[in-house]
């Protein structure tokens, strides 16, 4: 009896006799040695070899980070626009004023320490999970196959490759079996390219069908294209509408500060002829508030301890921002296979065709199964169910690729017979109107997973192998259904976000498997061979149906495109090969951990515990961060506007500017600093809306006029009513009861819709500020003493009067200026 030979990639197994350069030749095709006959498998380098270069330093030590540094942590949180004029107004406000006047200085360093912990924490978190995420490439050493970490490669490694592995550094094949290599993410080429020993191979490329090895000859930082490809993959930041929107507002609130403190430094440094130290101290006084400082560094929280919640439930975010670009999706794209389906598949029947014999059948597909070191889970499904025929030997084989839809192998059968087979899907091996067709499609119906096995009449490697195959028999698989698929399709369907299975099976089981876990449309099937290829049209079909099948890597990636050329922010969920080049051009992928390395690298998003059921958890998040930092920036930019007001009418009005730096760090503490804090940290599960800085400055601006101006006629009717030595403290206190009362409401209104610790908040807020009016020590420190009642009840009129503008001008908005 004649052993079979077969390429192992992967370390001899129990049962899988490995056949080495003495094999024997094939019996009937004696020019046709099987291809593990050719070569000898070389060992890869010694474990002396491997010490000796860890020791020269010949190690891939380029650091895959998901995470800024610490370093660039503490770096991007201290040296900020901001906190320089901060930091300078505070230095000179310690030589002309008291300490309390001071105080803002103290929560700029409190603030910061905080964004630098959060992000410290959540880089911690991120780490965590990018080791267990990380891609671990197979490497022989001794002859022994075993996986490292990507930083344990040294020069002239020999690693190891099979479909859906990451090149990991530059190197040279040394093995190939029909191996084919994705370059797409370096060169742009969508097409594979088939690699023969010899041949370079360059680090971000991946194996979409075949194995083989390859000897790294770069490493490290001399892997330029290494480099480059981590760079395409990893830092290629998401688009953020609230991160660049945050900077569009700071860019406004500069241009408006500039010149505005200028004016305000003129009138009160020259034009008053007051008190040189009080008036620095008014002039600091009327600038700080002007800078938001605490928006960013909330922005930055809210994501950060996003980072933190979602890793507790195993989900990996290797870009900050896709946490907010999930939650504004409004297509979700989802692969069949591996999503809304286990990975494993059981053989239900074997159907002969045209009197086929079921005991040979059975013996092929045992064959089959052996014919492909790197099975995939069809393919591990037949081995599962048939043992090999050991008297079959394997003489050529063509593995399974997502473009063709079928693999192959040519076997000696052992009695002096060869023959070649294929098996695949049916609707692409057979011809039309072939009566297999419908026998297939009634299954299909069913949601089981149907392929064929054709006997083909010419050589495997013939271009045209699959013309005029002979059907043999249908063979029947059973998909798993994830138990968590169900909630989650409804999750989205409530969220108004829809959903497209987008396969490259059959459309009508696709359609089968989405109708049992109540896909909404799951009956609008398409079959993508018959998809307009015009942009235009793709994207109306697109939107028109919900299922499609027998969809091809590229068009998976046409299809992404399409549905953006509509205005639809899209997401894409996969974990093979054929979904990485899609997963990289959506709005935002998503990867299972038990993915492919290719997949895992370009997503945005890791699911490590391969639950789909983990992607509502993201939108929420997502929702929490986006609709908690709109509230607060609403906080945040009234005050700048408030405070730009407040200046412009002193430097025309000519009159001292009316607060000093305690009394605005004391309003900006309790109605924003700490509410801001608990509000941006809040659930919240309101819909993700667009224009974010529209939405926040048509609240903002409105609120800021209406603040400053009550507080400004406060002022000007406190300075006609006191006169005396004392006048300006008396003046400074009925002007800060104003201000104070208006962004209270301010804050009461963002607060809405009140619950119980919503209203806890305000309250608390409020019953601090009246402890510092009736504590005598805090009187003193804070400069606050209400003189007489006329002028505290006028104040208070005075902010009764913005509180009903301010209603009014949030309803005129809301009607004139929808978000």
């Amino acid at each position: 009896m004649t052993q079979r030979a077969r390429i192992d990639t992967d370390g001899p197994e129990p049962g899988r006799p490995v056949i080495d350069a003495g094999a024997e030749l094939d019996p009937v095709h004696p020019m046709k040695p099987p291809k593990s006959a050719i070569v000898p498998r070389p060992s890869g380098l010694t474990t002396a070899e491997v010490a000796e270069r860890v020791a020269r330093g010949e190690v891939n030590d380029v650091p895959v980070r998901s995470s800024r540094s610490t370093a660039d942590i503490v770096r991007g949180n201290v040296f900020t626009r901001f906190n320089l004029i901060i930091g300078v107004l505070w230095v000179i406000m310690f030589f002309v004023a008291p300490i309390q006047d001071s105080l803002f200085g103290f929560v700029i360093i409190a603030n910061t320490g905080i964004g630098i912990i959060q992000e410290l924490r959540a880089k911690k978190t991120l780490d965590g999970l990018a080791v267990i995420g990380e891609a671990r490439p197979t490497v022989r050493r001794d002859g022994v196959a075993a996986e490292v970490s990507t930083s344990e490669i040294v020069l002239g490694d020999l690693v190891e490759l099979g479909p859906g592995d990451k090149v990991v550094v530059d190197g040279e094949v040394a093995e190939a079996d029909s191996l084919e290599i994705d370059e797409s993410l370096l060169t742009g080429e969508a097409d594979p390219v088939v690699k023969q020993p010899g041949e370079k191979v360059m680090s971000g490329s991946f194996v979409v069908a075949g194995g083989g090895a390859f000897t790294a000859t770069k490493v490290g930082r001399e892997a330029y294209a290494a480099q480059l490809a981590e760079e395409a993959s990893r830092f290629t930041l998401v688009h953020s509408e609230l991160r660049s929107g945050i900077s569009t507002i700071l860019k406004y609130v500069t241009w408006m500060m500039v010149p505005t403190a200028i004016g305000l430094i003129i009138s009160q440094l020259v034009v008053k002829e007051s008190n040189f130290k009080d008036s620095v101290a008014r002039t600091v006084g009327g600038i700080v508030p002007m800078i938001p400082e605490g928006l960013v560094l909330l922005t930055s929280v809210a994501f950060a301890i996003g980072v933190i919640r979602l890793g507790r439930k195993q989900c990996l975010v290797q870009e900050l921002p896709a946490i907010e670009g999930l939650a504004r999706v409004d297509v979700v794209c989802l692969d069949k296979t591996g999503t809304l389906t286990e990975g494993g598949m059981d053989v239900t029947e074997v159907r002969p065709l045209g009197g086929s014999d079921e005991t040979y059948i059975r013996k092929v597909l045992g064959a089959l199964g052996e014919s492909d070191p790197r099975p995939n889970a069809s393919l591990q499904a037949i081995i599962n169910a048939y043992p090999d025929s050991e008297d079959w030997r394997c003489t050529e084989s063509l593995p399974f690729s997502s473009a063709r839809k079928y693999s192959g192998a040519s076997f000696s059968e052992g009695n002096g017979e060869s023959s070649t087979w294929l098996l695949g899907a049916p609707d692409v091996l057979l011809r039309a109107g072939d009566p297999a067709l419908a026998e297939m499609e009634q299954l299909d119906q069913q949601g089981l997973r149907v392929l064929l096995l054709a006997r083909a009449a010419g050589e495997l490697d013939a271009p045209a192998v699959a013309t005029g195959a002979e059907p043999t028999a249908l063979v029947v698989l059973e998909q798993r259904l994830r138990p968590d698929a169900s909630d989650t399709l409804r999750y989205f369907a409530e969220q108004n976000v829809s959903a497209k299975v987008i396969s490259g099976d059959n459309a009508v089981s696709v359609s089968a498997v989405a109708g049992k876990l109540g896909l909404p449309g799951a009956q609008n099937t398409v079959d993508a061979r018959h998809l307009p290829e015009e942009r235009g049209e793709m994207a109306t079909a697109l939107d028109s149906n919900a299922v499609f099948g027998r969809v091809t890597p590229q068009q998976k990636r046409d299809m992404v495109g399409a549905l953006q050329s509509h205005g639809h922010t899209v997401a894409m969920t996969g974990d093979g090969v054929n979904d990485v080049l899609a997963l990289k051009d959506a709005d935002i992928g998503v990867s299972m951990g038990t993915g492919s390395e290719a997949t895992r690298a370009v997503a945005q998003i890791v699911l490590l515990n391969n639950s789909f059921a983990t992607l509502p958890s993201v939108v929420a998040e997502g929702r929490r961060v986006i609709g908690n930092i709109t509230r607060v920036a609403t906080l945040f930019l009234t005050k700048t506007v408030y405070s730009v007001l407040l200046a412009i009418l002193v430097v025309c009005s000519q009159v001292e500017y009316p607060f000093l730096p305690r009394h605005l760090t004391l309003l900006s503490t309790l109605t924003i600093g700490v509410p801001a804090f608990f509000l941006a940290l809040a659930p919240n599960k309101e819909r993700a809306k667009p224009h974010f800085v529209r939405r926040v400055m048509r609240y903002a601006i409105p609120a800021g006029v209406i603040a400053g101006a009550a507080t400004f006629a406060t002022y000007l009717l406190a300075r006609s009513h006191y006169s005396g030595p004392g006048a300006l403290d008396a003046e400074t206190s009925a002007a800060t009861l104003t201000l104070f009362l208006v962004s209270m409401w301010v804050l009461a209104i963002i607060a809405r819709p009140y619950t119980w610790w919503r209203v806890c908040l305000v309250a608390t807020m409020g019953a601090c500020f009246l402890i510092v009016l009736v504590v005598p020590w805090l009187q003193d420190f804070f400069a606050l003493k209400l003189v007489g009642t006329t002028m505290p009840w006028g104040a208070v009129g005075l902010a009764a009067t913005g509180a009903v503008l301010l209603e009014v001008a949030w309803r005129v908005v809301d009607r004139k200026f929808p978000a």
